[in-house]
């Protein structure tokens, strides 16, 4: 069975994303500053970049897909025309929507009936590739605490955020084993094995 993975970029105070977000600033006020690592030395983190990307299929919370509220059946998500995953990704909502095909393979499908079933799909579609929790930390967090992530990959951006939406706010009894660690001048990476 294949394995399912995250790889979540946060600051050193533990946010994924900064204070006050909204649709003009998705990250929340500074969150852009985490994923400088990617855009300003990207051959120095290709590894880490092909990872987050290698995945056969992904779930995403549904803030990250398009924030909070009602959907506008007009809106296609923060991704652009062609978003990054290439493979099916599934958005946990309690908003139904019929599947959005996006170009470069990439098709946003709508789960309401909770992260195990969103796990079963993305499984299903996946083959023997990894499964990815792409985010948010809410996300991540319903995923840590039902105990169903094998390894979390952890981009720790030198930023103090100060506030936002915290990764491990809440989740109890978790066991990290690292088995792997590096870095740049604008992250360290640290990859833990989730000891069950």
């Amino acid at each position: 069975m294949s394995r399912v993975t995250c790889d979540l970029t946060i600051s050193l105070d533990g946010f994924a994303a900064g204070p006050n977000q909204s649709l003009a600033e998705p990250l929340g006020e500074g969150g852009e500053r985490l994923h400088r690592w990617q855009f300003e030395e990207p051959e120095s983190n290709a590894a880490e970049l092909e990872g987050i990307l290698a995945a056969g299929a992904y779930i995403m919370g549904r803030n990250m897909f398009a924030g909070p509220g009602a959907w506008d059946e007009e809106w296609r998500g923060w991704w652009g025309e062609e978003p990054p995953y290439h493979a099916p990704v599934f958005v946990l909502t309690h908003h139904p929507r019929e599947p959005l095909e996006m170009q470069g393979g990439t098709t946003f499908n709508f789960v309401t009936d909770g992260i195990e079933s969103a796990l079963a799909q993305a499984r299903k579609v996946a083959g023997s590739k990894d499964v990815a929790i792409a985010g948010g930390a809410q996300t991540v967090r319903q995923y840590l605490s039902a105990g169903l992530i094998d390894e979390l990959r952890l981009h720790i951006a030198p930023i103090v955020l100060g506030a936002g939406e915290r990764l491990l706010d809440g989740v109890a009894n978790l066991k990290l084993e690292p088995t792997e660690v590096s870095g740049t001048r604008l992250v360290t990476h640290v990859r833990y094995r989730v000891i069950p």
